[in-house]
C-alpha cells in the first residue's frame, strides 16, 4: 500500500509565490534578499498554521541559494537546494523550544553557531515554539543573539509572543503573521481540489474555511477528512454531517419563527438541534452570528463583510429584506446577553429556551406597543341634515366596521413616537439612571428651598430697624426651616446676626459644613429680610468662629490637609495616581 500523506505536508509551500494570505511578509523578505539587508534574528509570531514555519524554511533556502531567479525565488538545482529539499543540510538547522528548553540546549545550539557552514553563505536556525525556553535559557540566548557570527541567522518562530522576554524582542526583526481571510482558504482548497481530482462543492469548501478559522493547516486537515467520509465527490451536506457543523437551514428557520412569532416551532427546532448532539452555547455564538451577517446584507456597502458562499448570500439577501434595523438590534441584545449569562446559569436549557421566547415576542410587543399608544377615535354617529321643508325623521347613526384592520403607525406618528419612548426606556443602563436620580434629587432640593424661602423680588425702599425687629423675624425664619431643614433650623437657632454698617448682617458658625449650608439658602432668606423689614440694602455675610460651640467638625479638606502637614509625600502619592478625596 503507498504511504498516504496528508494535504498539509504534501502541498506546504516550497516558495514565496506559493505562500498563502501573507504577502507582505514574504514581499519584505524578498526585498531584504534583493538589497543584502539581512538581520541576524527574526522573529515570526501569529496564530497556528499560517505559515511561520513554512515562511522560515523558504527563507532559510533562498539566503542559501546559489542560483537566485530573477523574481528571487530559489533555484531548486545547485547543491544547496537539493541538500534542504533532500532533507540533508548541514546549514539548516531545526530546534523544537517545546522539548529542548533548558539552559544546557541553549548551550549546545551556542556551541554549534561557532561553526562555519559548508555549502553556501548561512547557517540558519529555526528556533520552533520559542517562547516554551526558561528564563534562564532566555538569558543565555541573549549575547550569542545579539551578536553572533557573521555566517549565523537566527529565525524564532512562535504563537505567544506576549511570553517572550522584551530582551529578546528587541533583537529581533518581528514579522507579525495574519489570520488567513476565508476566500483565500477556499481558493486554495479549489486549486488542491483540482489537482487531486476531487469534485467539492463551494459551500461546503466555504465551512471548511469558516470552520478553520483562519488556519490553513486545519483547513487541510479537514478537507482530508471530508475526502476521506465521501470519497472523489462532496458536497455542503457531506460537510456539516462530517464536521459536526450546524446546518445555516436552521438559523433562516428560526428567524423566520421569530417574526411570526411562533414560539412553538421555535423549541421544538432548538430541541431538534440539541438532540444532534450539538453544543446549546455553540448554537447561540451561531444564532448571533447569523443575525448579525443579515444585518451586513442590508447595505451594499457592509455586503463584503459576509464570508459565505454565493448561495448561501442569496438566502440572507432575501431574508434581509423581511427584518428590520430595531428588530435586529433587539435581538442581538438577547442574544448576546443569553451568550454571556450561560457560563453562570444553573439552568442552561431553559437560558436559552427564554433567549428564544424574547426573540419571538419581539414583533408581537412592538405591534402591541403602538397599538395601545394610538389614540382610538370614537364611533361617531353620521346625522343627515333636516331639509326644512321635509318632516322629521328618525337619524339612523351610519355602521362602523368593527374588523377593519389597524393601519401601521407613521415615524411621526404619535403611535411611534410613544413606542420609541418605550423602546428607549426599557435600554436605559444603570449609569443613566443614578444620573437621571442625581438630577431628580437636585430639583427636589431646589424646589424645598423655593418654597422655604419666598421668591427673590426686587426692594426698592431702604427703612432702617433694630436688632430686636431683626431677632423676631430670625425666630420666625429658623420656624420656616423648623421641619423641612431641621439643620437649618439648629443654625437659624444658635444666634442672631449682628448688625454692621450698611445693613450687613453677619452670621458667627462654627464650620464649614455650616457655611455651605447656609450658602444654598441665602439668597431665599436675604430676601425674605429685605421684604419684611423693607429695606433692600440688606446682605448677609458669614465667619467662622471656632471658639463658639464645643464640637467641631471637620470637612474632607480639613483632613487632607492635617495630614498633608505631616507627612509631605502624601500630595505625591495623590498626584502619582490621580487619586481623590
Amino acid at each position: 500500500m503507498e504511504n498516504f500523506i496528508v494535504s498539509a505536508r504534501k502541498y506546504r509551500p516550497a516558495s514565496f509565490d506559493t505562500v498563502v494570505g501573507q504577502g507582505s511578509i514574504t514581499a519584505t523578505l524578498k526585498n531584504a534578499i534583493k538589497n543584502s539587508q539581512l538581520a541576524q534574528a527574526y522573529l515570526f509570531c501569529g496564530p497556528r498554521g499560517v505559515g511561520k514555519t513554512t515562511c522560515a524554511r523558504i527563507f532559510a533556502k533562498t539566503i542559501n541559494c546559489m542560483n537566485l531567479t530573477d523574481d528571487l525565488e530559489a533555484c531548486n538545482e545547485c547543491e544547496s537546494c537539493r541538500a534542504f529539499n533532500e532533507n540533508r543540510s548541514y546549514n539548516i538547522h531545526e530546534l523544537d523550544a517545546a522539548s529542548n528548553n533548558s539552559v544546557d540546549d541553549i548551550r549546545q545550539l551556542i556551541d554549534k553557531v561557532r561553526i562555519p557552514p559548508q555549502i553556501g553563505k548561512y547557517s540558519i536556525y529555526i528556533v520552533d515554539e520559542v517562547h516554551m525556553l526558561s528564563t534562564a535559557a532566555f538569558n543565555a540566548f541573549l549575547k550569542t543573539l545579539e551578536e553572533p557570527p557573521a555566517h549565523a541567522k537566527f529565525i524564532l518562530a512562535t504563537t505567544e509572543k506576549h511570553k517572550i522576554l522584551p530582551t529578546i524582542l528587541s533583537r529581533c526583526q518581528i514579522f507579525d503573521f495574519n489570520r488567513m481571510k476565508v476566500e483565500d482558504i477556499v481558493g486554495h482548497l479549489q486549486n488542491l481540489a483540482k489537482k487531486e481530482g476531487v469534485d467539492a462543492d463551494i459551500d461546503g469548501l466555504n465551512v471548511i474555511a469558516q470552520k478553520a478559522d483562519g488556519g490553513m493547516r486545519d483547513a487541510l486537515s479537514f478537507f482530508d477528512q471530508i475526502v476521506s467520509f465521501s470519497g472523489k465527490k462532496f458536497t455542503y451536506q457531506d460537510v456539516i454531517n462530517n464536521l459536526n457543523v450546524l446546518d445555516y437551514e436552521y438559523y433562516f428557520k428560526l428567524v423566520d419563527y421569530f417574526l411570526a412569532g411562533d414560539v412553538n416551532n421555535s423549541l421544538l427546532t432548538f430541541n431538534e438541534i440539541l438532540s444532534k448532539g450539538f453544543d446549546a452555547h455553540h448554537f447561540v455564538s451561531g444564532l448571533s452570528q447569523h443575525i448579525r451577517d443579515i444585518m451586513v446584507c442590508r447595505d451594499q456597502s457592509t455586503l463584503q463583510l459576509l464570508e459565505v458562499g454565493a448561495g448561501i448570500r442569496d438566502r440572507y439577501k432575501q431574508q434581509a429584506e423581511k427584518v428590520t434595523l430595531p428588530f435586529l438590534y433587539t435581538a442581538l441584545n438577547i442574544t448576546n446577553k443569553c451568550d454571556l449569562d450561560y457560563r453562570e446559569s444553573k439552568s442552561k436549557r431553559l437560558l436559552v429556551e427564554l433567549m428564544l421566547m424574547q426573540l419571538c415576542n419581539i414583533g408581537n410587543k412592538i405591534t402591541g406597543q403602538a397599538i395601545a399608544a394610538a389614540p382610538q377615535p370614537m364611533a361617531q354617529p353620521v346625522v343627515q341634515p333636516v331639509q326644512p321643508q321635509a318632516t322629521a325623521q328618525t337619524v339612523q347613526p351610519q355602521p362602523v366596521a368593527a374588523s377593519q384592520p389597524v393601519a401601521a403607525p407613521s415615524p411621526n406618528s404619535p403611535a411611534q413616537q410613544a413606542v420609541n419612548e418605550m423602546r428607549k426606556a426599557s435600554q436605559i443602563s444603570i449609569k443613566d439612571y443614578l444620573q437621571n436620580k442625581s438630577v431628580a434629587a437636585a430639583a427636589s432640593s431646589q424646589q424645598s428651598q423655593q418654597q422655604a424661602a419666598p421668591q427673590s423680588e426686587i426692594i426698592t425702599e431702604c427703612q432702617p430697624f433694630t436688632q430686636e425687629q431683626l431677632a423676631d423675624l430670625w425666630k420666625k425664619l429658623a420656624e420656616i426651616y423648623k421641619t423641612k431643614k431641621p439643620r437649618l433650623h439648629a443654625i437659624f437657632s444658635s444666634g442672631i446676626p449682628e448688625i454692621k454698617e450698611n445693613y450687613v448682617l453677619e452670621m458667627s458658625l462654627q464650620n464649614s459644613l455650616q457655611e455651605q449650608a447656609i450658602n444654598e439658602v441665602k439668597d431665599g432668606f436675604i430676601n425674605y429680610l429685605r421684604k419684611q423689614l423693607r429695606n433692600g440694602k440688606i446682605d448677609v455675610v458669614t465667619k467662622i468662629d471656632a471658639n463658639k460651640g464645643s464640637a467641631v467638625i471637620y470637612t474632607d479638606t480639613d483632613k487632607y490637609n492635617y495630614l498633608n502637614q505631616q507627612n509631605p509625600n502624601l500630595e505625591v502619592f495623590k498626584k502619582d495616581l490621580n487619586l481623590d478625596f
